[in-house]
């Protein structure tokens, strides 16, 4: 495998988010951060109404990466078995065979994750957290890299199951994904009315994806960077307003994505403005506020901006 430098991940980086953008209208944000969680080797929550091209964004993604693709429509009567896969009897040789699931590739899209019971959804935590599978006591690992991007539906909760705390806490960032702006509209009304069929192209592959993961664990993070991360952590646990704070994981998630951030960005060592952009995707969906500063109409969002506000920043 190639040796890798912080100068071709950036390359790489505007090369996929330029191969998407050929068909996806905005959203730069968000598959910026969905590139930054790819190379922490992390997973992505999604969440927006119908409509606003979850699938299609993961899609596309997945096609300019060079990486197998498998999406999973997750329903009421999923059935561990119908992700993992299971072993199958063969008439012919007397044997039992395993028929892999569609957990068998380097990018995985649970769409409305929320809407399988708890037992389905628990399915995907070994394959998250260890990237592998256990089926009937043999183990079997995943391809490298392996990423999660899981979509839910804010509305129509009725008949759903919410993701509890602990499987939440598994994805390195929960991004929200809205509406187009004006132009955005616009822009994608002009593109089907002309039927513009761009095509996205692989731009990479799964090994120099992995050769890019190596690379940025290299990036540069100077102790007083360390510490802010530290602080900032350590106030969520001692907020007056949050009943649950942020555990050692998200002290790692904030480590690793902002040196995946100062990778595509061209820099070999972490500012403390990548600590500061990245802490509201890793924080958002893990801290829990007390009941009586959401009656007061307080929001996560806020309550990190000023937590933010109030901790000194290493100069």
């Amino acid at each position: 495998m190639s040796e890798y430098k912080v100068e071709d991940v950036r390359d790489l980086a505007q090369k996929v988010l330029t191969e998407v953008r050929k068909v996806v209208v905005g959203k730069g944000e968000v598959l910026q951060n969905i590139f930054i969680a790819l190379l922490c080797n992390e997973h992505v929550l999604l969440e927006g109404v119908p409509g606003v091209a979850k699938t299609f964004m993961a899609n596309a993604f997945a096609t300019a990466i060079g990486c197998s693709f498998h999406r999973i429509q997750f329903t009421p009567d999923l059935l561990p078995a119908d992700i993992i896969g299971t072993n199958i009897l063969n008439p012919k040789t007397n044997e039992f065979e395993l028929r892999q699931g569609p957990i068998f590739a380097n990018m995985i899209l649970a769409d409305e994750i929320n809407r399988a019971p708890p037992k389905t959804q628990s399915a995907l935590l070994e394959c998250m957290a260890e990237k592998q599978v256990t089926i009937e006591g043999t183990t079997y690992p995943l391809q490298s890299p392996f990423m999660v991007l899981a979509t839910q539906n804010p509305l129509e909760m009725e008949g759903t199951y919410p993701l509890p705390e602990a499987q939440t806490d598994r994805f390195l960032f929960k991004l929200i994904v809205d509406y187009p702006s004006e132009e955005e509209e616009v822009e994608l009304i002009k593109r089907k009315h002309k039927k513009i069929q761009a095509q996205v192209s692989p731009v990479t592959d799964p090994e120099q994806l992995v050769a890019m993961q190596q690379a940025v664990k290299g990036v540069h993070v100077d102790k007083d960077i360390m510490k802010f991360i530290r602080n900032l952590v350590f106030k969520t646990r001692n907020d007056p307003q949050i009943l649950i704070g942020g555990g050692p994981r998200v002290s790692l998630a904030l480590l690793n994505s902002s040196k995946a951030r100062a990778a595509i960005l061209g820099r070999d060592y972490v500012i403390p403005d990548d600590v500061k952009v990245l802490s509201r995707y890793t924080m958002f969906h893990r801290l829990i506020l007390k009941p009586e500063a959401e009656l007061g109409g307080l929001s996560v969002d806020k309550v990190i901006q000023r937590i933010l506000e109030d901790i000194d920043v290493p100069v």
